[in-house]
């Protein structure tokens, strides 16, 4: 078992073991009702060959998952159908537990969701989704400190919420008390909360809570919120915590009435994020996985994401492949300490996003186009990768001044530049 992670010094991203951690994310929400151990370690074999290192799993079962034959109430029901929040099934937790530990044996990290809001008063999931299982104030403790004691020795992520946007202040406490209780039970285990989508006005003592140690937005699926602009408002926070995208749009997952996201559309979020400001890492997500589909089964989220792919077929989409470059050129690059940039963009467009560390310069370009730049090319060595085909190429580059001109390449796709310092 690797150890724990923990937050650098400046503030904005994370190490593990003493070296630098790109956190990188499989969003596999459905696990623990929905795959066989089979299937569990297949899986991530897989994602670990690609250079995943965490995953995001929902302790509780996800509303909007797909039917499975491995579901487990975790819960005891009552003769009505109804959960006992009072009571846990040994044998749900007993099963998610070992594979918390398989997937901590194969190198990653769990981050794992406290309180879907669904299972929270006063918020939008625990209105609209139906049967209505909300967890009784008397019993919000019990469950939480489960949890810790449960899960709290591997070392995981706890993402106290899922997809809440604070709308009352019941769901408010309930969130902060489960902040604080896990805190207290788990002093080593990093804490964050995923935000509904768009989401980036968070209540003050939210922000404040001196349990809360890094924020993770979403930037969502319906392709209406800029990942950039989410990246900026929360690098602009008036409390400095690492940044995470927890939520781009999913591979595979509509976006509109027969539209679904594809891998360029993944890369596009993922690396406007990283270079506005979230640069500790971004998570992935595939339509299959993260609901763990099976051809066949009735999937409960089709009508917002259409409908879904097989989990074996998800698997292999090649946007997580993608996800995984950006990773590796963080690391190989050393990419850390990079800070958006584009006050040097001579361009009038947000969407090439610029960002400048020690002795080093990198801009995305999400489509061919002639970049330019209010920077000396000469001080630099630069290399230029194109995303969709992953082809290493020299940027052609036109030096006026203290103005860099880089040439629209020959090939029609988004790309990367970074120049290193000679």
């Amino acid at each position: 078992m690797s150890g724990e992670l923990v937050i650098s010094d400046t503030r904005d991203y994370f190490l593990r073991d003493g070296e630098r951690f790109f956190y990188l994310a499989d969003t596999c929400w459905s696990a623990f009702t929905n795959v066989s151990f089979e299937e569990w370690n297949y899986y991530l074999d897989y994602r670990a060959s690609q250079g995943f290192d965490v995953l995001q799993i929902n302790i509780l079962p996800q509303h909007d998952r797909s039917k499975s034959p491995y579901y487990i109430d975790p819960f005891i029901v009552k003769p009505n159908g109804d959960w006992d929040f009072g009571k846990v099934n040994e044998e749900y937790f007993d099963r998610a537990e070992k594979m918390v530990d398989i997937a901590v044996d194969k190198g990653f990290v769990p981050a794992l969701v406290v309180l879907w809001c669904n299972y929270v008063p006063g918020t939008w999931g625990s209105r609209l989704i139906k049967p209505r299982r909300i967890i009784p104030r008397e019993c919000l403790e019990s469950y939480v400190e489960y949890v810790a004691e449960r899960f709290g020795k591997y070392n995981p992520i706890f993402i106290i919420s899922g997809d809440t946007n604070f709308e009352s202040p019941e769901a408010e406490e309930y969130y902060l008390k489960a902040l604080e209780i896990i805190k207290r039970k788990c002093t080593s285990c990093l804490t964050t909360m995923h935000l509904a989508g768009g989401l980036w006005q968070l209540p003050s003592r939210i922000v404040e809570s001196p349990y809360y140690d890094f924020y993770m937005f979403q930037s969502g699926h319906n392709g209406k919120v800029r990942p950039y602009e989410l990246a900026q408002r929360f690098y602009k926070m008036p409390i400095k915590r690492p940044i995470i995208n927890g939520e781009p749009c999913y591979e595979g997952l509509a976006g509109g009435r027969y539209y679904r996201h594809d891998r360029f559309n993944v890369r596009k979020a993922i690396w406007q994020s990283l270079l506005s400001g979230a640069k500790a890492g971004v998570a992935y997500g595939a339509n299959g996985i993260w609901n763990w589909h099976r051809r066949g089964a009735k999937f409960f989220g089709e009508g917002f994401a259409g409908p879904s792919f097989d989990w074996r077929t998800a698997l292999k989409f090649p946007g997580a492949n993608d996800a995984a470059l950006a990773k590796r050129l963080f690391e190989e690059y050393d990419l850390f300490d990079i800070k958006p940039s584009n006050e040097i963009l001579l361009n009038e467009t947000d969407e090439i996003r610029v960002a400048i560390g020690k002795g080093k310069v990198v801009v995305y370009v999400p489509y061919a186009w002639r970049i330019k730049l209010r920077l000396e090319a000469g001080s630099y060595k630069w290399l230029g990768l194109e995303l969709e085909t992953r082809r290493v190429f020299k940027p052609d580059i036109i030096e006026e001044g203290s103005t860099t001109i880089f040439q629209t390449p020959e090939f029609n796709s988004d790309f990367v530049i970074v120049g290193v310092e000679i």
